[in-house]
């Protein structure tokens, strides 16, 4: 493992010192696991992002989007 060293606000420390004494770990543990977790959560959302490109590709089928778009927001100046 690589080591780093962080800054954090006196609260913020209290807080992981406080979840390391609950789940009887090391309080680098809690942060090991809360980088994972953002992670994860990210990379989820980067694969549903995807998903929904991939599953709305081609749906428009009226023409050009393009001049459609140009069109209607031209509407809203007028």
């Amino acid at each position: 493992m690589i080591r780093t060293v962080i800054s954090l606000d006196a609260s913020d420390k209290h807080w992981l010192d406080q979840q390391a004494a609950l789940q009887h770990v090391p309080m680098t543990e809690v942060v090991r696991q809360a980088v994972r977790a953002m992670r994860s959560g990210r990379q989820q959302s980067d694969d549903d992002f995807q998903a929904l490109l991939v599953g709305t590709a081609g749906i428009w089928k009226q023409g050009d989007g393009l001049a459609w778009q140009k069109n209607t927001r031209d509407e809203w100046s007028r």
